[in-house]
């Protein structure tokens, strides 16, 4: 699925204007290399299910509370609801945001709620919801991406049946290079990007985004960097689950 997605309100002045350096970038890392992740589920005492995500310096935490029975009025149905909310800290930025959820935070919700509905088995629910709330602590690149992991692992935590765990990366593209995992920097000088999002060990695919002109050739290309992000993504999820039950 293409769409398009508006533009983050990044201030392009403040930023650096070149943001590669040879076959590197400025942060040292190759072109397909994440940044430091750090992943922890369990973080909110008070939620079903939680997860706390760390990609550099995008800072996000997740909570999931649910399946709890729906307080709308409408006829029955065999399937359960999924609502996602995402909320970015009014300090997460340069630039502060005002009260109330903007445009962006609606679409980041939407975005994040079609990639998660693809795995998660609704009607294990029936007539019930389950809430799945992110808060973007500190943005700092690829934040719908990494929002969508710590949702996975947040339904994960919860025992929330699903097909298979979700995990998502973003690529940009700048002056003709795919970078992985980008930062706002980066995002900031890109003339294309995409986002995945997937069941790695079902080979399902459940979001992607596409911004920018891509020939069918570029568009696989960036394809597969995100299908390889996701499963090493997917990998590290895991081992982060079982570890906090050994």
């Amino acid at each position: 699925m293409n769409k398009e997605v508006p533009s983050t309100p990044y201030h392009v002045a403040d930023r650096p204007k070149e943001v590669l350096k040879g076959s590197s970038r400025l942060d040292g890392r190759g072109y397909e290399v994440f940044r430091n992740v750090f992943m922890k589920p369990g973080t909110l005492s008070q939620a079903a299910g939680s997860a706390y995500a760390e990609f550099g310096n995008t800072k996000v935490m997740v909570g999931v509370y649910g399946p709890r029975e729906s307080e709308r009025r409408e006829a029955f149905s065999t399937e359960g609801r999924l609502q996602c909310d995402v909320k970015i800290a009014s300090y997460a930025r340069r630039e502060r945001k005002g009260f109330g959820q903007n445009d962006e935070e609606r679409e980041l919700s939407a975005q994040m709620q079609t990639a998660l509905e693809a795995a998660v088995r609704l009607q294990t629910f029936p007539k019930a919801n389950v809430d799945i709330t992110a808060l973007v602590l500190e943005s700092g690149g690829a934040d719908l991406a990494v929002c969508i992991c710590a949702a996975g692992m947040a339904l994960a935590d919860a025992g929330i049946e699903m097909e298979d765990m979700v995990s998502a990366c973003s690529v940009s593209r700048v002056d003709g290079h795919l970078l992985l995992d980008p930062t706002v920097d980066e995002a900031c000088r890109e003339d294309g990007s995409a986002l995945l999002a997937m069941m790695p060990s079902a080979n399902a695919v459940a979001q992607v985004v596409l911004r920018g002109q891509w020939s069918n050739a570029q568009a696989s290309e960036v394809l597969q960097l995100c299908m390889g992000g996701c499963a090493q993504i997917d990998a590290y999820m895991r081992q982060c689950l079982r570890d906090t039950v050994s």
